[in-house]
């Protein structure tokens, strides 16, 4: 097991733990409550329905909402919970965030943990603090910066993942070895038809690395006022394309990057060659590498990208593979590269 400090190092990551050893990790003589992805309860409803108070959660990217964090409030309040009590969000990002919010808020903030279930989560949703609801179909345009305690990532449990979904976490991950590891870049290159095989040695490598990676930047930015603004890579339009096309969250960063990494060989300096080794890499992954999104409505979105600031945005962009930067780019200049590409 690896274990990986986070922030101001209250909050570890646990890669490699199995989730059936949740209560050594579970305060003494509080309530708990778990609040479950419906379909965790399915595969494991025999473990965490053991505890008494349970709350189940449909991850869907439209649920994530205040909507439902005030159903969870309003079950907080009917199981008595108070500051003494403590959540445990158990499932993928989409659940970790809605939980990670209503902890957050409740009562101006109660102590909460995350068993993460997915490789999208495992990597990046689950891990660095930042708790966000959907606003009006905009992403993530409420949320808190509030670390979990601890997370669990048992890199066993996405056996059971759907391979679509599975796939889907690879964009974070080589999105990851984009902005800060070229060697990690080359290790998925060489290892992409094993990891979409589900073997467990590389998967536990990608989950740690990953891991590491996000650890040392969120240590240096907890709030994203500078350098964490990099974790953001190909996010940009792939909120944008998500909040269109509905597609999932890893496949629209996938072709977020490319995007990104477009306009990173056109002003920044990526080389074509680079620019060619991440869309074969994405193939490889099976995730996609285009959009049939207007350039119209991506621009629409991105003129309420929380990115934004007046009438620029916080673009990330490549100068080589595992090199990135951040660059106050005027929206308008975002709308001249897509109607040149």
């Amino acid at each position: 097991m690896e274990i990986l400090k986070i922030g101001d190092a209250k909050s570890q990551v646990f890669v490699g733990e199995t989730y059936l050893n949740l209560a050594e990790y579970l305060p003494k003589n509080k309530q708990i409550i778990v609040i479950a992805d419906d379909n965790i309860l399915k595969n494991y409803g025999d473990f965490f329905l053991k505890w008494s108070s349970v709350i189940n959660f449909t991850a869907n990217e439209r649920l994530k909402t205040l909507k439902s964090a005030s159903r969870i409030y309003r079950l907080l309040l009917k199981l008595k919970a108070d500051r003494n009590s403590f959540i445990v969000a158990v499932g993928g990002g989409i659940v970790c965030d809605v939980a990670g919010y209503a902890a957050s808020t409740f009562m101006r903030g109660i102590p909460f943990g995350f068993v993460s279930t997915t490789l999208l989560s495992q990597v990046d949703a689950s891990v660095g603090g930042k708790n966000g609801l959907n606003l009006f179909g905009y992403k993530n345009m409420i949320g808190t910066f509030t670390q979990p305690q601890f997370v669990i990532c048992d890199t066993k449990m996405l056996n059971t993942l759907p391979e679509r979904e599975f796939i889907a976490g690879f964009a974070e991950i080589v999105k990851a070895a984009l902005i800060r590891n070229a060697e990690l870049f080359d290790y998925i290159e060489q290892n992409a038809e094993k990891a979409v095989a589900r073997n467990p040695e590389v998967i536990r490598h990608l989950v740690v690395e990953s891991v590491k990676i996000k650890a040392e930047i969120v240590a240096m930015d907890e709030r994203e006022q500078g350098i964490r603004r990099i974790l953001n890579f190909g996010h940009t339009f792939g909120h944008a394309i998500e909040g269109l096309t509905g597609i999932s969250h890893g496949e629209a960063v996938s072709i977020g990057m490319m995007i990104a990494a477009r306009r990173s060989v056109d002003t920044a300096g990526l080389k074509e060659s680079s620019y060619e080794r991440l869309k074969q890499l994405l193939l490889r992954l099976g995730l996609p590498v285009a959009t049939d999104a207007q350039p119209e409505a991506l621009l629409n979105f991105l003129q309420n990208d929380k990115k934004r600031e007046g009438d620029d945005i916080h673009f990330v962009m490549l100068n080589e593979i595992g090199k990135a930067i951040v660059c106050k780019t005027p929206i308008k200049k975002l709308n001249e590269f897509l109607e040149m590409h």
